[in-house]
């Protein structure tokens, strides 16, 4: 696995250049036709450009190394940013596209031929469609093994599952659009066009809020994968110096880099340089197994008879 300080934020490229000539695209589009479901699709399209502006600023910023008032790093740099981002997306997407909407609704625009709309909806739906992709695979290449949702849920790293859940709304975005004029044109009517741009405000507040919620938990301070956990303890559990150990304790402080603390009772009969070797071993072992594991700390206990394994 690649460590957090050589990691390519390919995704965040692609999507960038990707959502800047959308943008461009579908507001040439909407000044050509009035549609208010098209503007909505340019303004979602700028702020995802500034939301993966900001997330190569977290990527960045994360990057730099510990010092004396940070002395885990700045890896959760990335997660604040990522979280500003989500609330962007609800505020600046959602709520401008639902404004535009319901201003649409009160004031309608003169209906005018849909020719340009479909023409800029068929190359945004493609070019999202590829960033999706591209997200796509960096998200199941870091969750090997994993199914799309488990992955997508257990994803560390903000700068792929932010992504993938832009461009999921985006996609949406653009099939609803999509609907919105054709049923506009087909109806005679401006409601169409209105309702589409208010429905696609909600798909951007609705996945900004599930985005929130992630970057969140990452914040406050996510344990490691279960999996992961569990395969420390079995890994330290298997060494001959090891009586007992309790679970693992883990925090990430950015998508690869975990704290790690473990809890051991050694065999009493250990001496200090058996012990000392004990411990180089298990962390070695670790670090070979989960290179994603910066920090290890260990309590070494001498075994205690009186006090229930936790081997079950």
């Amino acid at each position: 696995m690649e460590s957090h300080a050589d990691h390519k934020p390919i995704a965040v490229y692609g999507a960038i250049a990707a959502n800047m000539v959308i943008a461009v695209a579908k507001f040439v589009a909407a000044a050509f036709t009035g549609s208010s479901a098209m503007l909505s699709e340019g303004i979602h399209s700028v702020v995802d450009v500034g939301n993966e502006l900001l997330l190569l600023l977290g990527l960045k910023k994360s990057r730099k190394p510990a010092d004396d008032s940070h002395p885990f790093g700045y890896g959760k740099e990335l997660y604040f940013w990522s979280l500003i981002v989500a609330m962007l997306l609800f505020g600046l997407g959602g709520g401008m596209s639902i404004y535009e909407g319901i201003t649409h609704l009160i004031h309608p625009s003169e209906l005018r031929d849909p020719t340009w709309n479909y023409v800029v909806l068929g190359i945004a739906f493609v070019a999202e469609g590829i960033s999706w992709c591209i997200a796509l695979k960096a998200l199941l290449v870091a969750e090997e093994g994993e199914g799309f949702w488990e992955a997508f849920r257990s994803s560390k790293d903000p700068s792929v599952f932010i992504i993938l859940g832009e461009d999921t709304a985006a996609l949406l975005g653009i099939i609803v659009a999509f609907f919105g004029v054709f049923f506009g044109h087909l109806w005679h009517t401006h409601y169409a066009d209105g309702i589409a741009s208010m429905i696609i405000g909600v798909i951007l507040a609705a996945v900004a809020i599930f985005l929130a919620y992630e970057s969140k938990g990452l914040l406050v301070g996510e344990s490691a994968d279960s999996k992961i956990v569990q395969h420390i303890r079995q890994i330290v559990s298997q060494d001959t110096a090891v009586k007992n150990v309790r679970q693992p304790l883990t925090v990430h402080f950015g998508p690869n880099q975990v704290l790690l603390n473990l809890d051991i009772e050694f065999d009493a009969n250990l001496s200090l340089a058996d012990l000392a070797k004990a411990i180089a071993r298990i962390e070695k072992t670790i670090g070979h197994a989960h290179p994603e594991i910066h920090r290890i700390f260990i309590e070494a206990q001498p075994f205690r008879r009186d006090l229930p394994s936790m081997h079950d």
